[in-house]
């Protein structure tokens, strides 16, 4: 019996695929960015990224151990990724946090951290020893009261501090605040203000949908909004448009004559996905392509089993869709069954 066509078809794709790069996607896309979250607790509890009544922590047996995380990452180092973000969670609340450093910091990568920086003022002699310059910090509002509102925690002063901390320590510091409409995005001129007299870049996040966050369009700030509030308080010629750089996720900006910049991720309004080089690893070892995927593949298990993860990896990257997870409509992202499928920000890792 002589196979039929379909078949003869299918299978010379999955011969060439087999041929590509192992990170490299059906669209072209490299994949040489690595997001590692370690951890699925924090020691905050903000609005969007974990539900009000928190979320289903996997048991301590079924989280990545450290020589787990070494042995994972160094294959993805083997096949091209040459950038490693830890993440969380709060990465730095895990006991083993500087032995996780000091392996990763033997791989051929450079290796940065998203903190909400709570505590990161205990670490800095770590992540200097480890060459960890690149310091993202979370934070949603400069006033107190709102801090406390969107985290249901009383540590703005010691982020705010910490802030400073690591600027004046020589780190490289991004902060990220998700804006949502009639909570913060008064704020977004006080922000721009913000990189003043600090060489900070401040990134304006459009707010996402993840299962428990209550997402609905009405609550995102998009893009235009953002530039509209910005153009409103500088005149035109004072806001500079600066170069991106390859694979940005964000558009950056800079006001004349300020020390750092701001830029805005719009993941909603106008995706970045054809540049996409970007995986995810849970910190329960689950592969995932795309922030927004529901979909997810497990590396742990097989690792576990002493059998190659390579197969897997290659299969989840193939899979990976063009836009945002499948959802490349507007109508598609404000489907509440296709994002609730997803995981809780706080489990994917930021």
């Amino acid at each position: 019996m002589k196979p039929n066509k379909s078949y003869k078809m299918k299978n010379e794709e999955l011969k060439m695929n087999s041929k590509k790069p192992l990170l490299q996607d059906t669209h072209g896309r490299d994949h040489a960015y690595l997001r590692i979250s370690l951890i699925e607790r924090c020691n905050l509890r903000c609005t969007y990224c974990m539900p009000e009544e928190g979320v289903k922590l996997s048991p301590k047996a079924h989280l990545m151990t450290y020589e787990e995380i070494y042995d994972i990452a160094k294959t993805f180092v083997a096949h091209g990724v040459t950038k490693i973000r830890l993440t969380g969670g709060e990465p730095l609340i895990r006991k083993d946090i500087p032995v996780i450093l000091e392996k990763l910091a033997t791989l051929p990568v450079e290796l940065s951290i998203t903190s909400n920086a709570v505590i990161i003022d205990k670490f800095i002699s770590v992540l200097k020893a480890n060459g960890v310059n690149k310091i993202n910090v979370s934070l949603d509002s400069l006033d107190e009261g709102k801090f406390k509102h969107i985290t249901r925690r009383h540590e703005f002063k010691k982020v705010y501090n910490n802030i400073l901390l690591l600027v004046k320590e020589g780190f490289s510091v991004k902060v990220n605040a998700v804006l949502i409409k009639g909570f913060n995005d008064n704020e977004i001129v006080d922000f721009i203000n913000f990189t003043k007299d600090l060489p900070i870049v401040v990134r304006f996040i459009e707010f996402m949908p993840f299962d428990g966050n209550r997402w609905d369009m009405s609550k995102m700030v998009s893009y235009a909004k953002v530039m509209a509030y910005a153009n409103n308080a500088f005149s035109e010629n004072r806001i500079e448009r600066l170069q991106d750089a390859p694979n940005d996720t964000s558009k950056n900006y800079k006001i004349k004559g300020y020390k750092g910049s701001f830029a805005i991720i719009s993941s909603v309004t106008n995706p970045f996905c054809d540049s996409c080089n970007r995986l995810r690893l849970t910190a329960n070892g689950q592969l995932k392509n795309c922030l927004f995927s529901a979909t997810e593949s497990d590396l742990l298990t097989t690792l576990r089993q002493g059998n190659p993860i390579e197969p897997i990896i290659r299969k989840a990257v193939q899979a990976k869709f063009k836009v945002r997870g499948g959802m490349n409509t507007i109508e598609k992202l404000q489907e509440p069954k296709l994002h609730s499928k997803n995981r809780s920000m706080i489990t994917i890792g930021g």
